[in-house]
C-alpha cells in the first residue's frame, strides 16, 4: 500500500478537490482520484474526505492512500503474442485476426487482455486500481495489425490524452469492392449508431441534428485490380490506404461503404459477397473466387506512430500484411485489365 502526500498552496484554495489532486499527481487521472475520494482513501490533515467536489483548502495536506492492485477479473492465458516493442511502460503488438481485444459475450477467453495478463504477470502497476493492461484503442476482432497497450497508469493516462487529441499516426490497408471515386480524397462524415440496426454504425444523414460523432478518414487507392464491367472500365477492386484523423467505431468500414467502396469480406457493411468483375479465363475465376471466399473484412492496421508518453521518444511501428490479405491481393492482381 502506497501513501502520497500533497500540500495545497494558497493559490490552490477553492479548486475542486479531485481536479486539484489530479493536477498534482501525474500518475493518477481525475476519474481515478474521484473514485479514491469516494472510497475514503483520501484524508486532509488526518481526517477522511469523501466529497470530490469539496474545495481544496490552502495550506492543508492531503494524503492519498493507494491500495495494492487487485487481480483482474479475466483469467491470464498463455497465448503467443507477436510483440513489436515492449518496455516497462507499454507494449506494442501485431494482433492476429480472430482475437478480440476485450472479453465480451461470445469471446470470454482467448482475448488480447487474457494473453497480456499472462505475458505481463508481475509487471502491471494497477490501472484504475486493478492489475490489468490499459487498453486505449481497439481494432475489431477480425481486423489485424498494430495495437499499443499501457502497462502502467501514467502510460495509460498519457496514451489516452494522445488519442483524445488525435495526436497519433494511424494508417490502415483495406481491400475494397470496386474502387473509391475519386481514387484519393477525404471522407468527413459524422458517425452514429444506426437507427435501423443497433449493432451497426452509420453515417449521419442530418449532421445538424446533433447526433453522431465527428469522423474524418483520408484515403488513397494504392493499386486497382481488374475491371468491374466493359462499359465504364471502373476497377473491380482496389488496395486502399486509409489514414485516420479520428477513431470512431467501425470508422473505415462505414466510410468506405458510404462512398461506394465497401471492404471485401465485410459481413456487416459489405452489402454483397465478392466482387463484380469483367473478364474470362482461369485468372478471372481465381480472382473472383478469392474475393468471394475471403472470410473477414479485408482490413489491416499497418502503421502506428506516437510520442512515448513517458520517455518522449518518437515511436513508429509497421506490421506487414497478413498472409490471407497478401494471398487475396495476389489473386486480384491476376484479374484482366483489358478486354
Amino acid at each position: 500500500m502506497e501513501h502520497l502526500k500533497i500540500t495545497a498552496t494558497p493559490a490552490d484554495e477553492g479548486k475542486r478537490l479531485d481536479s486539484f489532486l489530479a493536477s498534482q499527481a501525474d500518475s493518477l487521472s481525475r476519474s481515478r482520484l474521484k473514485a479514491l475520494i469516494l472510497e475514503g482513501a483520501v484524508s486532509v490533515n488526518g481526517a477522511p474526505e469523501t466529497d470530490p467536489r469539496k474545495p481544496a483548502v490552502g495550506g492543508a495536506t492531503y494524503t492519498i492512500t493507494l491500495p495494492d492492485p487487485v487481480p483482474a477479473t479475466p483469467e491470464a492465458e498463455d497465448i503467443p503474442l507477436d510483440i513489436l516493442f515492449e518496455d516497462a511502460h507499454l507494449i506494442v503488438l501485431n494482433k492476429p485476426s480472430g482475437m478480440a481485444v476485450h472479453p465480451a459475450p461470445g469471446s470470454w477467453d482467448g482475448t488480447l487482455v487474457n494473453a497480456l495478463l499472462h505475458h505481463c504477470e508481475g509487471e502491471l502497476s494497477g490501472i484504475g486500481g486493478v492489475e490489468r493492461p490499459g487498453i486505449v484503442h481497439r481494432i475489431d476482432k477480425l481486423t489485424t495489425g498494430v495495437l499499443v497497450v499501457a502497462k502502467t497508469e501514467p502510460a495509460h493516462l498519457g496514451l489516452s490524452e494522445l488519442f483524445q487529441a488525435h495526436d497519433i499516426e494511424r494508417k490502415y490497408l483495406a481491400v475494397t469492392r470496386g474502387a473509391p471515386r475519386p481514387l484519393s480524397g477525404t471522407v468527413d462524415e459524422p458517425i452514429a449508431r444506426s437507427t435501423g440496426d443497433r449493432k451497426k454504425m452509420a453515417v449521419v444523414r442530418n449532421p445538424e441534428s446533433g447526433v453522431g460523432r465527428h469522423a474524418i478518414t483520408h484515403y488513397r487507392a494504392i493499386e486497382t485490380f481488374g475491371l468491374r464491367d466493359k462499359g465504364t472500365r471502373l476497377p473491380a477492386a482496389a488496395l486502399v490506404q486509409c489514414q485516420l484523423e479520428t477513431g470512431r467505431t467501425h470508422q473505415i468500414r462505414v466510410h468506405m461503404s458510404h462512398i461506394g467502396a465497401p471492404l471485401i469480406g465485410d459481413p456487416v457493411y459489405g452489402r454483397h459477397k465478392g466482387i463484380s468483375s469483367y473478364g474470362h479465363g482461369d485468372a478471372h475465376i481465381e480472382g473472383t473466387k478469392a474475393a468471394r471466399a475471403f472470410p473477414r473484412q479485408a482490413l489491416h492496421a499497418a502503421l502506428l506512430g506516437f510520442v512515448h508518453p513517458i520517455t518522449k521518444e518518437t515511436l513508429r511501428f509497421e506490421a506487414p500484411l497478413p498472409e490471407d490479405m497478401s494471398d487475396l491481393i495476389a489473386a486480384l492482381r491476376k484479374l484482366p485489365k483489358e478486354d
